[in-house]
């Protein structure tokens, strides 16, 4: 399947953001960053009990959350300002012999097995290369960055994109787990860009991701 039919050019002229659109990318360009706290006490145990990573389903969750949020998919394809259907994961492995990283993806699937399968086959192929883009080469062009700093929590987390032209998708990182009475907690921080982003749409985004961490057996 080519993955160029999977983008689809937004009629700016009918398009609702068209105006913010305008005034964060041309007179006020800004992106900002939220920071949450996702509750994974079901989905941890859950895949514990289950034998699954932990990894893998964060990013196909975020993923899928991502896939019903028009807003998070909003890209410049070829000069021309479109949405994806879906975006693909793109994650940084990290290496315990230089303490660094390589980044890595695997293509979205719905079917949380099948994307499961591809992240474990991808990982086993590729993860231990070295250099800034693992062997598996560059991303697709609908990838976003998404990824975990496990060895410590955080209260807030935020990243600098320095000003990059054209990129509007977001880029995630999570932080360690914390428990207490018996709850898991995992700080979630979300970088936007306010053309094409706004709390609100990150409130329903949000809203999603937590109902699908909390009711696993709706996609395991």
């Amino acid at each position: 399947m080519n993955i160029e039919n999977n983008f689809h050019p937004i009629d700016i002229q009918t398009w609702p953001m068209a105006q913010a659109f305008h005034y964060y990318t041309q007179m006020a360009p800004t992106t900002y960053t939220v920071n949450v706290t996702m509750d994974v006490t079901v989905l941890r145990k859950t895949l514990k009990s289950k034998g699954y990573k932990f990894f893998p389903a964060y990013l196909y969750l975020v993923t899928r959350a991502i896939s019903k949020q028009q807003e998070l998919r909003i890209a410049v394809n070829d000069g021309i300002l479109g949405c994806w259907d879906n975006l693909t994961p793109a994650y940084p492995q990290f290496h315990k012999d230089d303490k660094t990283t390589s980044l890595l993806w695997t293509e979205y699937d719905e079917h949380f097995d099948a994307f499961y399968k591809q992240y474990i086959k991808d990982t086993a192929q590729h993860g231990d290369s070295h250099g800034i883009l693992s062997s598996k080469g560059l991303p697709l062009p609908n990838a976003y960055i998404v990824s975990c700093i496990p060895w410590f929590s955080f209260n807030s987390f935020s990243l600098h994109n320095h000003g990059i032209k054209d990129y509007y998708f977001p880029s995630f990182e999570a932080g360690g787990f914390t428990e207490t009475d018996g709850k898991i907690m995992m700080p979630l921080s979300v970088t936007v860009h306010h053309a094409t982003t706004d709390g609100y749409h990150l409130k329903v985004f949000f809203e999603e991701l937590q109902r699908t961490m909390s009711n696993p057996d709706e996609w395991l």
